[in-house]
């Protein structure tokens, strides 16, 4: 957990049984996850206490720990990134790069740490026409990737440094 941003937390499981003798379809307890996602903080039911992003990056962690002990052969992360930047936001990447070297991931991100991760790369857009709206997605090649980095990283404006930059960041991503 510290690794993706919540140094200092706890995660555990409590089982409790369940008010029948005989095990039911689901099993003979029910599991609950806790977390503290701040130290000094008591773990409390994940379900209640967690942000969206700190679920997301609990759900990465769990999925990570377990990799090659399920058959789940594709995992979506949607914005798994929800909160965080920087260093943290590029150890995201680096764990959803290790399970996508096992299994198909997909991931929507808004971050260049993470992006810069991924194996392959798409950008999704979104087009309005008359009175509908269309989405688009559209596979992305080394040099047009390295735009989009730049795109992430510079805003309005994209200089030569900020897809140098760019370009850094993608190479020093898939040379792991």
């Amino acid at each position: 957990m510290a690794e993706l941003g919540m140094g200092g937390g706890v995660f555990s499981v409590q089982l409790e049984p369940m008010e029948s003798a005989r095990p039911a379809p689901q099993g003979a307890e029910r599991c609950e996850f806790l977390v503290s996602a701040n130290p000094g903080q008591p773990p409390r039911a994940l379900r209640k206490v967690a942000s969206g992003g700190e679920l997301a990056r609990i759900s990465l962690a769990i999925e990570v720990a377990a990799l090659g002990l399920d058959a789940v052969p594709t995992m979506v992360f949607d914005e798994v990134d929800t909160g965080i930047g920087g260093a943290v936001a590029e150890v995201v990447g680096q764990k959803l790069r290790a399970l996508g070297a096992e299994r198909q991931v997909l991931c929507v991100t808004h971050l260049p740490q993470v992006a810069a991760q991924g194996h392959h790369h798409f950008q999704v857009s979104k087009a309005v026409a008359g009175d509908s709206t269309h989405s688009a997605v559209l596979p992305l090649d080394e040099k047009a990737r390295v735009e989009e980095l730049a795109r992430m990283l510079g805003g309005v404006e994209i200089t030569k440094e900020v897809r140098a930059n760019a370009r850094q960041m993608l190479t020093r991503a898939q040379a792991d």
